[in-house]
């Protein structure tokens, strides 16, 4: 494992570069794999039955319910329909978090602008579900209780995207540098029984807490500029 973002080419169009690091190259392997088993899904769904016959039936539906559950449990019915734009994200989260148990891959959240991207497109969410259900109201809000805040809540607002990135990133960048650190220093040998648990620690289990907090706050943040109450 590197601890370095390498970049792996750069492509020149029209003499304009684009580097290729390998946190992108990473990202784009994973979003095939997502891709490919939603298209295996899809194709066989055309052969499930109303009852589960299969055990990929039975775990897709459990799957599917479990997180509607979640989605319903956090931002209510108002905003169910945003639980497929957030499964899609937790899914890419979370192997982009469990893709560091391969020794040699740098985990694509170890990396700043990953988890800023995601937490760019929660902020566009917590504008536009804001603006959507409370329209002025929701506007007004930035001059409260007087017009003297504005600025402040101004920043309030963008701080958001800034601590949920740095959040996710923090929390995974810090187990590579450990992971790194205990391959560099333990000898050959001894680098086949700690690295392991660390990687299931690091890569599994706090790979897993961080995808869900980051889904649990962006949701609370929506819910909370969209008016949401959930009982």
């Amino acid at each position: 494992m590197n601890f370095d973002i390498r970049n792996l080419f750069v492509l020149d169009i029209n003499g304009f570069e684009i580097w290729i690091t390998e946190t992108a190259f990473i990202t784009w392997i994973l979003m095939a794999v997502l891709i490919i088993f939603a298209i295996f899904v899809r194709v066989k769904l055309k052969s499930f039955k109303d009852v589960p016959e299969t055990k990929l039936q039975s775990l897709v539906e459990a799957i599917i319910e479990m997180f509607e559950k979640f989605i319903r449990g956090t931002v209510g019915d108002k905003l169910s329909y945003l639980g497929n734009w957030y499964f899609t994200v937790f899914a890419l989260i979370l192997l982009a978090n469990f893709s560091g148990v391969i020794g040699l891959v740098r985990p694509p959240t170890a990396d700043w602008s990953f988890t800023a991207a995601m937490a760019i497109s929660t902020f566009v969410l917590i504008q536009a579900m804001g603006i959507k259900y409370q329209r002025g109201a929701y506007l007004k809000g930035f001059f409260r209780p007087t017009f003297v805040f504005f600025p402040i809540n101004v920043l309030g607002e963008f701080a958001r995207p800034v601590s949920l990135s740095f959040r996710l990133f923090g929390n995974i960048l810090s187990g590579t540098v450990i992971l790194v650190m205990a391959y560099t220093l333990l000898p050959t040998v001894a680098q086949f029984g700690l690295p392991a648990f660390l990687h299931i620690y690091f890569d599994l289990i706090i790979g897993f807490l961080q995808t869900y907090i980051f889904c649990v706050l962006s949701l609370s943040f929506i819910g909370g500029a969209a008016g949401v109450e959930v009982e």
